[in-house]
C-alpha cells in the first residue's frame, strides 16, 4: 500500500512530510545538536547499512513510504524545522501496527511540540490509514522520552534487552504502546483534555531490577 505524506497542524508544531531538499535543514540540525542527539542516535553494526549522509538516508525513508512501510516527517515550529519523526514497520493486514520513533533539537525541547507531534502522527495512523497498534521504544536513560509516552499515556508493555543499536552498541529498550480502542476520540483531544489515565506508563518495580542486573554474554 502506497501513499502520499500528510501534513498535521497545531498552533505548536507542524508535522509535514519529509521531502528531499530537507538534507541540508535536517544536516545542520544533527550537526548543531550533536552532543544533545548521538546518546539516543540509532546506528548499525554493520556499517555498510547505514546510508552516508542525509541525501541517501531521505532517500531510504522516502522509498519506504512509497511501499506504504514508513511515515517519515518533520516538525516545524517557528517556520524552521525543529526535529524529525519517523513511523516505521508499518503492517497492515491481522498486525495493523507500527513502531514510532522522533527526535528535536536542544533549543525546541520542553516546549510540548514532541508529545503533541506524537499525538497527531498516531491519530492519523489510526483514523486515517487504519493502523490499530502504535508502539514506541525507548533506552530506560531517556527521561525526556519517558516523559513523553507518559503525557500522552502509552501503556508499559515490557523490558526488550539489547533490542536497538544506539550510539554504537546494543541497548536495552523498555516498549510503550496503545491501541485504537483505548482512545477512540484520538490521542490529542485525550491528552488535550487531561483524560490519560494516571500511571499506565509507570515501570513496575521487577523490571526496575532487570534492568540494573546484566546479561550474562558468553565470552567472544
Amino acid at each position: 500500500m502506497s501513499y502520499s505524506l500528510p501534513t498535521l497542524t497545531h498552533p505548536l508544531v507542524t508535522l509535514r512530510g519529509l521531502r528531499r531538499g530537507d538534507w541540508r535543514d535536517l544536516e545542520r540540525a544533527l550537526s548543531d545538536n550533536r552532543a544533545w542527539l548521538q546518546p539516543w542516535e540509532a546506528t548499525s553494526p554493520v556499517r555498510s547499512l547505514i546510508p552516508d549522509d542525509q541525501k541517501a538516508g531521505i532517500r531510504m525513508l522516502l522509498t519506504h513510504a512509497k511501499k506504504g512501510m514508513g511515515l517519515p516527517m518533520v516538525m516545524e515550529s517557528d517556520g524552521q524545522l525543529v526535529g524529525q519523526l519517523n513511523v516505521s514497520q508499518i503492517t497492515y493486514g491481522s498486525l495493523a501496527s507500527a513502531s514510532l520513533g522522533y527526535w528535536v533539537i536542544e533549543e525546541y525541547a520542553g516546549r510540548g511540540i514532541t508529545p503533541v507531534a506524537v499525538a497527531l502522527a498516531t491519530d492519523y495512523l489510526f483514523f486515517e490509514r487504519g493502523l490499530h497498534r502504535m508502539e514506541i521504544c525507548i533506552r530506560p536513560e531517556n527521561e525526556a522520552s519517558f516523559r513523553i509516552v507518559e503525557k500522552l499515556g502509552f501503556r508499559f508493555e515490557g523490558l526488550r534487552r539489547r533490542y536497538i543499536h544506539i550510539d554504537g552498541r546494543w541497548r536495552d529498550h523498555l516498549c510503550f504502546a496503545l491501541t485504537v480502542d483505548e482512545v477512540p476520540r484520538g490521542v490529542l483531544a485525550r491528552f488535550e483534555k487531561g483524560q490519560v489515565p494516571p500511571g499506565v506508563a509507570n515501570i513496575p518495580e521487577l523490571v526496575k531490577v532487570q534492568m540494573r542486573t546484566p546479561l550474562h554474554l558468553p565470552p567472544r
